[in-house]
């Protein structure tokens, strides 16, 4: 296997795409005693010729002919670092089709349709590796079918998203409202123009099916993940989960069931004492609890250039080891379940709820009685502050599900004595 080289081609060179060549580039002197090979991108595919020529050493590599990549027998891996659903799909597709192992860090390709490319890989013995897709440069898939395939995993819960992440930081540490938080987060690039796949908990909604899928060994798709932003969260509700010991994340969690898989993104208080309510700014994390392992985390960078990059390049790394040893395909598809997912409205939560009432006689049990009514027990409940003729109170409930609460609610929207229901937020527990 002397001065062995596996030619690989790229398809794109935006932010993870140039990282990839730059990590790529970086272990060059190191390859070969590393993996055994030297890893070779044979051809990047790009759309502006003239503009990526400045990214790369040899502007020869490129092209904007996807067929100059799929048609070449001498490339054996695929790096998909473009992004979106198509062409990405067709293109990774028929990179299995055409024997080639595939990367990727297209998180909303495997979230959706994840499943037609590792049946792919597998009816053509390749690699369909994805380790980039979620948490960026931490490992999390791998170790998942990996390390802790000797588990049954019952939760993974975690931080998915920095950007939503350092908001809430900014509100919890600097007292910012929501809006002034993104606002500097997109001064900052951590946001996008649009935002709306962060902060809506879409982004982390992917992840979640993809994790979901590797713990349970049954497949959830993102159609399947609810979810819920974090645009009404107020600095005031900050406030009062500090008051009370806890944070407010964005957290995406995945837990198993007598009843099925529950998949779901939303914001969540958490106590103080737990490991995610310390993660701060744009940093990611996930919880995983094991029958046999029981409680491990995994943290860092969740996305960027270089992070994200890093887990591409240990996937390159991994099939290229994997042809030298003739063993492609080892790892493929571990969904051989097929367990129901649960609806939100059949979940148990604890609730956060604030709202402002009129400051008299009997509403304090008005309220109590329809909570009551709706199977829905108090375990706290607050008069935080006065204003004029108003009160505003704060009800944390037991756990209760999801449609009892809301069917309370709808009520008590409907009540003369309510103003307002300020926030509605669950408690993680």
């Amino acid at each position: 296997m002397e001065n062995k080289v596996i030619k690989a081609a790229m398809l794109g060179l935006g932010t993870v795409g140039t990282g990839v060549y730059k990590v790529l580039k970086l272990q060059k002197e190191e390859m070969e005693a590393k993996i055994g090979a030297r890893v070779e991108l044979k051809k990047i595919l790009v759309r502006n010729l003239q503009k990526a020529a400045q990214k790369v050493d040899d502007p020869s590599v490129l092209t904007n002919d996807v067929q100059e990549i799929l048609d070449d027998p001498e490339i054996e891996i695929v790096i998909e670092v473009m992004g979106g659903i198509q062409p990405a799909l067709s293109y990774m597709l028929e990179a299995l089709n055409a024997g080639k192992s595939v990367v990727t860090a297209n998180k909303d390709v495997v979230a959706s349709e994840g499943k037609k490319l590792l049946e792919a890989a597998k009816a053509n013995g390749r690699d369909f590796l994805y380790e980039a897709s979620v948490a960026g440069g931490i490992p999390i898939v791998r170790p998942m079918k990996q390390c802790l395939a000797g588990n049954h995993i019952t939760e993974v819960v975690g931080i998915f998203n920095g950007t939503t992440n350092f908001i809430l930081t900014k509100m919890s540490k600097e007292g910012m409202e929501f809006e002034e938080a993104l606002q500097l987060a997109q001064d900052l690039g951590y946001a996008e123009s649009d935002p709306t796949s962060d902060i809506e908990g879409l982004d982390a909604g992917r992840k979640v099916a993809i994790l979901a899928s590797a713990a349970f060994n049954s497949r959830v798709v993102f159609e399947n993940v609810y979810t819920e932003g974090i645009a009404r969260i107020t600095a005031k509700d900050i406030q009062y989960a500090k008051e009370m010991g806890c944070e407010i994340k964005l957290l995406g969690m995945a837990r198993l069931t007598a009843e099925g898989i529950e998949a779901r993104v939303h914001p969540m208080l958490i106590n103080k004492d737990h490991p995610l309510a310390s993660v701060q700014d744009s940093y990611n994390a996930v919880f995983v609890r094991g029958d046999a392992v029981q409680d491990t985390m995994f943290y860092g960078r969740g996305a960027g250039e270089l992070p994200t990059a890093s887990a591409v390049v240990g996937d390159v790394f991994d099939c290229v080891r994997n042809i030298l040893a003739d063993c492609c395909g080892r790892i493929g598809c571990t969904c051989y379940k097929d367990l129901p997912i649960r609806k939100i409205s059949q979940i148990k939560s604890k609730y956060f709820v604030r709202m402002e009432v009129e400051d008299r006689p009997g509403v304090l049990a008005s309220v109590t009685a329809v909570f009551g009514n709706n199977s829905v027990s108090i375990a706290q409940f607050i008069q935080k502050e006065k204003k004029g003729e108003l009160a505003e109170i704060v009800v944390i409930t037991e756990k209760v599900q999801e449609r009892h609460f809301m069917d309370a609610i709808r009520i008590l929207e409907g009540m003369s004595i309510i103003r307002e229901i300020s926030s509605l937020i669950r408690v993680y527990g």
